[in-house]
Formats: C-alpha cells, sequence, structure tokens
C-alpha cells in the first residue's frame, strides 16, 4: 500500500529533524499501526496502549471544555512519549531521550501529524 511507504518515508525524516528521537509510530485512533521506526519496541503493543490513553485524553479535553484533541505529553525517568493528532482518525506517536529539545520535538511533531494527515486524506480518502 503506497500510503504506508509515503508514511514510514515521513517517520524516517523525523529522525534526521529531531536530534535524541528513538523511534516513531502512526497508527490508526483504534490502535491499529499505520507504519513504524520503532527499535526495540514493539509496535502493535505502542499503537495500543496509545489508542487507550487517546480514550482518555479525549474524554480529559472534554470534560474540560478545551475542544479536540491535539497532543499528550509523558514524561518518564527515561524520556518523552509524545502522540500528536495526525487528522481525526490517525496519530502520531514519538519517543524521545530526556534530553531531547522539548519545544523542537512539539515544532515536528506537529508537522508531521499535519503531513500524516494530509497523505491519508490524499491516499485514503477523507474520514477512512
Amino acid at each position: 500500500m503506497a500510503v504506508e511507504t509515503d508514511v514510514l518515508d515521513e517517520l524516517r525524516r523525523l529522525r534526521t529533524r529531531i536530534p535524541r528521537l528513538t523511534g516513531s509510530l502512526a497508527a490508526t485512533v483504534d490502535g491499529l499501526v499505520l507504519a513504524h521506526d520503532v527499535p526495540d519496541t514493539e509496535p502493535e503493543g505502542l499503537a495500543a496502549l496509545t489508542a487507550a490513553a487517546l480514550g482518555v485524553a479525549y474524554r480529559m479535553t472534554d470534560a474540560a471544555s478545551r475542544g479536540d484533541f491535539r497532543e499528550l505529553l509523558v514524561r518518564g525517568s527515561g524520556g518523552y512519549v509524545a502522540t500528536y493528532a495526525a487528522g481525526t482518525t490517525a496519530v502520531l506517536t514519538l519517543l524521545a531521550e530526556d534530553r531531547v529539545n522539548v519545544g523542537r520535538l512539539h515544532l515536528e511533531g506537529r508537522r508531521s501529524g499535519a503531513r500524516i494527515a494530509d497523505l491519508l486524506a490524499t491516499r485514503v480518502g477523507p474520514g477512512t
């Protein structure tokens, strides 16, 4: 499927734009992997956990009247897990070392999320 190749190319380009990025994954909001570049991480498990976290994030933004979901950032002792909306049907999850420039992570994550949304809308069709 051509869209998988294009999304994977976008994920690989992120490695050059974000120093200390250790992995990236594009998935549907219900946890199906679209493409991944996550060495040493099981992509299906990460996609499923991303979907579970999204459920909570959606409810939080709704309960707090903050609009539609845009992004979620989790910081652990060893680094960051950042998830960005990629349209309404997909998400981009990035894994980064603790010393990553978080501003750069957000900037590039948001841009790539928008690119992935465009790729999916163009190749698959809006709303699918």
